[in-house]
């Protein structure tokens, strides 16, 4: 798997760290765990993305994108859920739950532009100042924005996210031969 790192963060975002790319066998992985609850995984992942996170970050707490209620029915289970509380067993950080998914609408199958429509948040409860938000992909980063957009309003004065795979943001295209991740020993 090729791995990401640091991203360009979409606003209101302060950053943005991804553990792997989305293609070939992250995706296989990550697919196996959302829709094959293949759950084995988990800690693997999560000790992975933690390992992208700079060790200066400034987070109070560790929540995560929710997908709504209808999936989590259908599936189970959250996946961003999981990949939360095992990154807040990494790091030490407390994992609140913050949001909640107002719409019904998942981001799969949905074209670039129709994702920038959806999803909405709502807060839960009043966040931290610093919050990391975990989801298990990137793509537009329309989902990351909603739910920093709607930790901000709340009251977050910064809201960082990590994530396990990343497909490539406009923004994050970089020349052949740079380096993409930062080490953080």
């Amino acid at each position: 798997m090729r791995a990401v790192g640091e991203m360009p963060p979409p606003e209101p975002l302060s950053g943005l760290w991804a553990a792997f790319a989305y293609v070939g066998a992250g995706r296989e992985l990550l697919a196996r765990l959302k829709y094959r609850n293949q759950r084995s995984c988990v800690r693997w992942v999560a000790s992975a993305m933690a390992g992208v996170l700079p060790s200066d970050l400034s987070a109070d707490a560790v929540t995560w994108a929710p997908t709504s209620p209808r999936r989590r029915r259908r599936r189970g289970f959250d996946q961003a859920e999981l990949l939360a509380r095992a990154v807040g067993r990494e790091t030490g950080l407390p994992v609140i739950s913050l949001l909640k998914r107002v719409d019904a609408a998942g981001q799969t199958g949905r074209s670039r532009s129709q994702r920038y429509c959806a999803p909405v948040f709502a807060p839960r409860r009043s966040p931290q100042a610093g919050v990391l938000v975990v989801d298990d992909v990137v793509t537009t980063g329309a989902t990351l924005q909603a739910a920093a957009s709607a930790l901000i309003r709340a009251g977050a004065q910064r809201v960082d996210a990590v994530v396990a795979g990343a497909t490539p943001l406009p923004s994050s295209q970089r020349p052949p031969g740079v380096a993409t991740m930062r080490s953080h020993n």
